[in-house]
């Protein structure tokens, strides 16, 4: 795996236990990712969502759209997702990363990062449907951006990688209950970055 990096100075003798994350740089190459990039970008079905969040309905700060099996419905922050039906190209990625990930997906949520000024706040995907333990793996297309983790019960305990064009994160065991993630805002420019999670709805 991957060396991961604090952002800020560790709790004294904590780790990032090697079984919760696995980075695979560059499983995509430049060619592919740029053309799956453009393709994405331009034929995805993006819906901007509004959403409850800190007791208020606000617009999710990027564009999502949710792909999968038939009958695969997914709820978050209040709201019901029904999968758009697979396309070729997702499925070619579903094949690449479900060997390393061991098992088989049934749905995939994309998000698009415009620019520097979309995000996604603080959060653990930890809902029933996704069951005890889920296996996410996370896709990333185009602009790196850094992606923050932090102990649920130790903000002071947090790590940062930064997801690169190509390349496929492993969230697994128990990071989804005892930890919460984020890509933060940037001031500095930021191109267009799209990330695949690809999940197993029970």
């Amino acid at each position: 795996m991957r060396q991961l990096s604090f952002f800020d100075e560790p709790v004294k003798g904590s780790h990032l236990p090697a079984d919760l994350l696995d980075y695979h740089p560059q499983l995509f190459d430049q060619q592919e990712s740029a053309s799956l990039l453009k393709t994405f970008i331009t034929e995805a079905s993006w819906v901007q969502e509004t959403v409850q969040m800190y007791g208020k309905m606000i617009k999710t700060p990027r564009l999502t759209a949710w792909y999968g099996d038939s009958g695969k419905s997914y709820t978050f922050s209040g709201n019901k997702y029904h999968p758009i039906p697979w396309t070729q190209e997702l499925l070619n990625i579903k094949a690449r990363v479900e060997p390393l990930a061991g098992l088989r997906f049934n749905t995939v949520l994309l998000n698009y990062y415009r620019d520097g000024n979309d995000s996604v706040a603080w959060h653990s995907d930890d809902e029933y449907e996704l069951g005890k333990n889920p296996v996410i793996a996370s896709v990333s297309f185009g602009q790196a951006r850094r992606f923050d983790l932090r102990e649920k019960q130790d903000h002071q305990h947090k790590y940062s990688i930064d997801l690169e064009n190509g390349s496929l994160l492993l969230m697994k065991g128990d990071l989804q209950h005892l930890w919460e993630h984020c890509i933060a805002k940037s001031a500095r420019p930021m191109k267009e970055r799209v990330n695949l999670t690809f999940r197993v709805i029970r």
